[in-house]
């Protein structure tokens, strides 16, 4: 073919694939509430380091929230280098304040910075021989590749800022009754070895944390991300002032599961509504009973039809009920929520970071509405 129509073809598809991004955007904003006007602040390049720059000069770490807006917890060092081609997609985490930002749902005067989070914190969660080699690259050949990912120093650096990020936006909800943070939910982590994406347990460690700092004595831990917690569900087995709830997938990752207090297990390709009527039929159950006084949810992304990792078949509108119905039924509770974005998995990076912005997206409905 002549190098002239190449070209013209080419032309074409990155056009047409810019067009779907936009158009998916675009459709993101129908879940917002209308009387939510936040000044538009556009965040025109595509450029993620550009904008990681830009939010680093921007911000200042914040110990009191002091916006009328709903609390959103980031840092740019929530991203770290990944080689070209890997299936985590790290740069979501900024993909996601970029179009929370770009399509006005939230302000930069909504975002607070966490510090990291030192060794002796997750030291709670994790044994003193892990986080000893895990801090200083002594994982071995064989570990790395449970984790998904090579030892670099960014790596640690990264964990230390998402975990302190998690405990952050729960400190900030306890206060507010809801903080959403930007990244969060690495939930099979256990106390020795890292898996599946996961180095270190931030739910896990956030919620100790709590305990510790007597913020609240029973929490609950809702997991809908499309993979069981079995970290989390490992770590609290024996902790009776811990609940977890994992809603997930059966016949996907991981091949063995943990024990739960309560596993809710799916078929393949549920739908919305079925999924939705299974979720109704438990959680506020949960509730009446367990009585917490403090909620952790991950809102993954991965139950979606387009999840390349899932195996259920969601689509946006299902997400952004799943998370509204679960924020309001805990506000009508009075029970203070922070939540996480855990997984969600796409060769197409754009529409992932906007599928990620749907639980930030359901937040502000029900911060406008009850907050």
């Amino acid at each position: 073919m002549p190098y002239i129509f190449q070209l013209i073809l080419f032309n074409m598809s990155m056009c047409l694939f810019y067009q779907n991004v936009l158009c998916q955007s675009k459709m993101m904003k129908n879940f917002l509430p209308k009387e939510n006007i936040i000044p538009k602040k556009h965040v025109s390049s595509l450029n993620l380091d550009i904008q990681a720059e830009e939010f680093r000069k921007s911000s200042k770490k914040v110990t009191k929230y002091e916006s009328k807006g709903l609390p959103i917890v980031h840092h740019y060092k929530y991203v770290s280098e990944l080689p070209v081609g890997h299936r985590f997609a790290m740069k979501k985490f900024h993909g996601i304040l970029r179009y929370l930002r770009q399509d006005n749902v939230i302000s930069m005067k909504q975002v607070v910075e966490p510090c990291p989070l030192d060794m002796e914190k997750m030291s709670g969660v994790h044994t003193t021989d892990y986080l000893k080699k895990f801090f200083n690259g002594l994982t071995s050949d064989n570990e790395q590749r449970r984790t998904g990912f090579k030892w670099t120093p960014g790596l640690v650096e990264r964990c230390q800022y998402e975990t302190g990020g998690t405990l952050l936006a729960a400190q900030i909800a306890h206060q507010k009754g809801l903080a959403c943070s930007t990244g969060g939910g690495t939930h099979h982590a256990f106390p020795s070895y890292g898996s599946g994406f996961c180095l270190v347990n931030d739910l896990a460690i956030a919620a100790s944390q709590l305990k510790e700092q007597k913020l609240a004595k029973k929490i609950l831990i809702v997991d809908l991300d499309v993979h069981q917690g079995d970290g989390t569900a490992f770590i609290f087995q024996n902790d009776l002032d811990v609940f977890t709830l994992s809603m997930h997938c059966q016949n996907n990752f991981p091949l063995t599961k943990q024990k739960s207090d309560l596993d809710i297990e799916l078929e393949n390709f549920i739908e919305d509504l079925e999924y939705l009527a299974i979720l109704k039929e438990h959680l506020p159950h949960v509730l009446n009973t367990f009585r917490p006084e403090f909620v952790f949810y991950d809102a993954g992304v991965d139950p979606h039809v387009n999840d390349e990792l899932g195996y259920l078949n969601l689509s946006d509108q299902g997400l952004f009920d799943r998370d509204y119905y679960v924020l309001k039924l805990l506000a009508s509770h009075g029970i203070p929520c922070a939540t996480v974005v855990g997984g969600g998995y796409s060769t197409n990076r754009e529409q992932l970071y906007i599928r990620h912005t749907i639980i930030h997206r359901a937040a502000t409905k029900i911060w406008n509405e009850n907050l």
